[in-house]
């Protein structure tokens, strides 16, 4: 689906198709049924009391969206955009506002997962068939999760078990030899509640790189991905409750190294497990105790020889003390967390180290009549780069029993990555973090069949990270060049989004018109678009669902300098599922149905028109 010059335009016109929606929406009196978000305030809230931006995916909207994995998912998302070095199995990143990937926090059941070394999350490795719900929350959090929350906070959620035993399970095949299947039991029995999902997902994949990249080689680079989750909790008495919840995966991808023959792949690992208790003290006063350990490991085969295998893991330890006190309306809450960060690297020993950081947080949220507002502060104490402080503060208004008027302003930080500190040639072990300041506002809007929201951000950036060409410092040993804060980066914009119920039509829009830039520089931010969005239509009548989305993207640039250029694009998918018997429901899913050519990454090949059919017993 190629959009030539209109491509600016209908991007436009897809923020003015929101507009409509929004106005009609002033006419609903109903609020649509309540739903529960736990990430922005590490606690159950209202969406409707939630200040913070944001997006909730149930499963139910996962199981609509079409997507195949994780990564797919988030590109449908306002606010987010995604960039990969080839097939679903390949290294992945998301940036969300306009903000570098570095500059979110990924958590999954509260467990804070990624790579020290690299500061991103392994996307890839995550599995989409044990997830059970996705809340995206937009804008700073550093005052809930310390480090890198900037650009905001991704947090997956498995099945947690409740009532009586339920049963689920899927098998699909589709284009590139793709086969996937996954099953889960769910339920309580008295004390006890438990959820377990096991899942397996394989493609052949298609040549992750084009003719041009230094690494091309023809052959497909598939992958084979292999799951497991779970959750255990017992009551032990009336307000108490322990528990665990576990998490692994294993990816083994290829991909491309250049013209041997060799095979070469990664192997990543994905493991985490936490102890967790709750303890209603008083009706009005609730304590919560967690311990986890988090793994990231990343094994390599470039080639046959001895130095062609390198592993890097990354363990991510951490403990918490939260206390939750209502008062009233109000919820006054106190953390204390302690996380540790640990790499060993086979071939790279000057990564071999570890920080450990202690933080402490309080924060007020207020509910009076019309009016919301919520004040937080944090500090964190590292071994590595001392201690940062940071703050936010955020009021609503309720204009009416259905619109609300936002606004907030809060501080941030992020963490040097153990590369930026310590990778030879290019680390700088004096490297400092990042510091942002951000000011937001906006209309929320939730009525009885219409959801609608206008959000305007500012996120001002100080001593940007970047790859310098001449390193300031240290040059004996950095020949060319190192990571060093000497830049400064704006992220601002509109995030425009809306969905709205007309009879058996579910029509959903969003666009983003956004400036990422270096301030230093003037240019561009790499990677990221002035102007994005997303379009879906969806039938759905009896056991019959149908629709397709629309993804659109505006220009990006590979390079810092913005001389290599990744065109806008415009993606059709189609999608349709048949619910032919009791607890019986056959999928199917056309991806890129018209074939569309286009690049995330410079060089890097991106998938065509892929088709897939599924039958699931049971819910998803």
């Amino acid at each position: 689906m190629t959009f030539p010059v209109s491509r600016h335009a209908a991007l436009s016109s897809l923020a003015l198709a929101i507009c409509p929606l929004f106005a009609q929406a002033q006419n609903a009196t109903e609020p649509v049924m309540a739903a529960v978000l736990v990430t922005a305030a590490r606690a159950p809230q209202a969406a409707a009391d939630v200040l913070s931006d944001h997006v909730l995916l149930s499963s139910d909207d996962i199981a609509r969206s079409g997507a195949a994995n994780v990564i797919d998912l988030l590109q449908k998302q306002r606010g987010i955009e995604v960039t990969r070095n080839g097939g679903p199995g390949t290294s992945a990143s998301v940036f969300m506002r306009g903000g570098d990937s570095k500059q979110t926090v990924v958590l999954v059941d509260g467990v804070r997962i990624g790579s020290s070394t690299t500061g991103i999350a392994n996307w890839s490795a995550l599995p989409l068939a044990n997830i059970d719900r996705i809340e995206i929350i937009y804008g700073p959090l550093a005052t809930m999760y310390g480090a890198d929350a900037i650009g905001g906070v991704v947090q997956v959620f498995t099945k947690r078990g409740s009532g009586a035993p339920a049963v689920s399970a899927a098998i699909g095949a589709g284009s590139a030899g793709m086969l996937s299947a996954d099953e889960s039991v769910s339920g309580s029995n008295g004390r006890l509640r438990y959820a377990f999902a096991l899942a397996h997902e394989q493609d052949e994949g298609f040549s992750a790189t084009k003719p041009g990249n230094f690494s091309y080689n023809a052959d497909d680079d598939g992958y084979r991905k292999e799951s497991a989750s779970g959750q255990l909790a017992w009551t032990l008495g009336a307000g108490h409750e322990a528990g665990l919840l576990f998490m692994h995966s294993k990816l083994d991808a290829q991909y491309d190294a250049g013209a041997s023959s060799f095979d070469a792949r990664s192997v990543q690992k994905l493991d985490n497990l936490a102890l967790f208790s709750t303890h209603q003290l008083t009706p009005a006063w609730r304590i919560r105790l967690q311990a986890s350990i988090a793994d990231d490991k990343a094994a390599t085969y470039a080639n046959a020889s001895a130095t062609g295998t390198s592993s890097i893991d990354t363990r991510l330890t951490a403990y918490s003390v939260q206390s939750d006190v209502a008062l009233g309306p109000d919820l006054l809450q106190a953390v204390l967390e302690r996380r540790s960060e640990d790499v060993v690297s086979s071939s790279t020993r000057a990564l071999n180290a570890g920080r450990d950081t202690n933080s402490a947080a309080l924060s007020y949220s207020l509910k009076r009549g019309a009016h919301l507002a919520s004040a937080s502060a944090r500090v964190d104490d590292s071994t590595q780069y001392g201690s940062k402080s940071t703050g936010e503060f955020g009021y609503g208004y309720r204009i009416t029993r259905s619109l609300r008027a936002n606004a907030s302003v809060g501080t941030s930080f992020r963490a040097p990555t153990f590369n930026e500190l310590y990778y030879p040639g290019f680390g700088v072990a004096g490297n400092r973090p990042e510091h942002g300041r951000n000011l937001e506002a906006g209309l929320a809007y939730a009525g009885a069949d219409t959801e609608a929201s206008a959000v305007y951000y500012r996120n001002r950036m100080t001593d940007l990270l970047v790859s310098t060409a001449i390193c300031p410092v240290e040059v004996a040993t950095h020949a060319f060049g190192c990571a060093y804060n000497v830049n400064q980066a704006t992220m601002s914009g509109w995030s425009l989004g809306a969905r709205t119920r007309l009879g058996h039509f579910d029509l959903r829009a969003s666009a983003d018109l956004q400036d990422p830039r270096d301030d230093t520089t003037g240019k561009q931010l790499v990677r990221r678009a002035k102007r994005h969005g997303d379009l879906a239509l969806e039938y759905s009548a009896g056991a019959l669902s149908a629709g397709a989305g629309v993804q659109l993207s505006g220009k990006r640039f590979d390079d810092t300098a913005n001389r290599n250029t990744l065109g806008g694009y415009g993606v059709l998918n189609l999608f349709a599922s048949y619910r032919f018997a009791p607890d019986w429901t056959a999928v199917v899913r056309w991806n890129n149905a018209t074939d569309k050519r286009y690049e995330l990454a410079r060089t890097y090949a991106t998938a065509g028109s892929q088709a897939f059919l599924g039958i699931r017993y049971g819910a998803r």
